[in-house]
This record gives structure tokens, sequence and C-alpha cells, in this order.
């Protein structure tokens, strides 16, 4: 019998967050939980890791160890994917929280053969705490899930529609690629996802679309292969 389809989707967790407010943005999350909803109900099996940047970067804690600020990083995470896991609890779906390292009884820890179950039995899966251990990033961490997992293809959902040449932010002539390939990234530091994860994404042919979140109905968009964005191919 053939493997459904398996789909990993990385969140940020900044366009997660209300700008004005702080915390959350509810409908944001919700709208997401919908389009998560509706591409499940095609048989398509979701697995996601949210940033934490919206609470917390590693890199931001500069006056303390830099091992203890990524390991609130991690933390960050793990709180992210239980409030995310928790609206889409509410939105119909039935979801489970693997972690790397044990966080009591809040989340599972992460095995292939556990993760696969949850998958079986129809639900939607979240990855916290990227890889478990200090410098490595989310990037890092869903490279990883996904290989682990053998999932079938990755979306990156961004602040951004895609991937540029420069900045757009600093730079008006920036042009954004409709496909890039992984070397590219790293030889021309593109910055879309970091090196180690862009390391390992060449080495295992790990391919993914860069799309922008706030875009309506992107994810289930991107699921379906029509983005808005840029298409990043091994070679």
């Amino acid at each position: 019998m053939d493997r459904k389809r398996r789909v990993f989707l990385k969140l940020s967790g900044e366009a997660l967050a209300d700008k004005e407010k702080g915390g959350y943005d509810l409908a944001k999350v919700q709208d997401v939980a919908k389009q998560v909803k509706s591409a499940q109900e095609e048989g398509i099996e979701i697995g996601i890791v949210i940033g934490g940047g919206n609470i917390w970067r590693g890199r931001t804690g500069t006056e303390i160890d830099r091992t203890k600020s990524d390991q609130i990083g991690m933390l960050a995470t793990v709180m992210n994917c239980i409030y995310v896991s928790e609206v889409f609890r509410s939105s119909g779906l039935t979801t489970e929280i693997f972690t790397p390292f044990a966080v009591g009884t809040m989340t599972r820890l992460f095995s292939k053969d556990d993760a696969n179950r949850a998958f079986s039995e129809g639900k939607v899966l979240f990855f916290a705490g990227g890889t478990g251990h200090p410098y490595f990033s989310t990037d890092t961490g869903i490279v990883l899930r996904a290989i682990e997992m053998e999932a079938d293809e990755v979306l990156l959902a961004k602040n951004i529609d895609g991937v540029y040449t420069a900045d757009p932010a600093l730079d008006p002539g920036a042009k954004r690629y409709d496909v890039v390939t992984i070397h590219e990234l790293v030889e021309k530091r593109l910055n879309v996802i970091d090196h180690t994860a862009a390391v390992m994404s060449e080495d295992n042919h790990v391919s993914f679309l860069v799309f922008d979140l706030k875009k309506e109905n992107s994810i289930a968009d991107a699921i379906k292969g029509t983005i808005d964005g840029t298409r990043v191919v091994s070679e």
C-alpha cells in the first residue's frame, strides 16, 4: 500500500505574533489551522516546526552564555507549538508534540516509530525544541526531521514572499528568484536558511518552497504546488 504524501511546514514565530499587542495573532493561527485541516482532509500528512523568534532567539542573549541562550530559544519553540497545537485542536484537528528532550507530560519524547504511529492515527505532528542541542537553528531542526521522517517536501512560510538577490528592505533593486539552487544559496549567502541546514539539504537532496505566510491561502496553495514564491532545489 502506498504511503500518504508527507509535507513538513516551517512557520516563523514572528509571522504568528500579534505585532501590536504582543503574544499571538489568534486569527492568523486559526487561518493556518483551517488550511492545514483542508490539506489533511485530502489525505496529506503534515509535520510542523515553529521558530521561537517571537519570544526569544538564541543569539538574542549576548549577555549570557550562548548554550543557555540557545536553550531558552528551544523552550520558546516548545511554547509556540503548545499554543498552536491547542488552536489546531479547537479547530477539530488531533495533534501530538514531539521534542528531542523530556518536557514532563506536555510533549512526547521523539522517536521515528512513535512519530510514524501518530501519523498513521491521522494526527498533525509538531516537532518542537529544534535538534535539542545549542548552536543549531530550527532550520536545521526541520531539515533533520524531514530527512528522518522521509518527508516528500518542505514548505517554509515566512514574512517575505520568496528568495531575493539581496534584502529587499535594504536594496530596492533586489529581484526575487522563481527557482534557485541550494548551492547558490550558500555561495551567494542569501540567508534563507542557515548554512548547516543548507548543507544537510544539499547532501540529502531536500528541496523546499519559500513563500509569504500572510498571503491568502498561501499554505494550502503551496501544498498543492502553486506558490507565489521561490522553489529552492537540490542539484
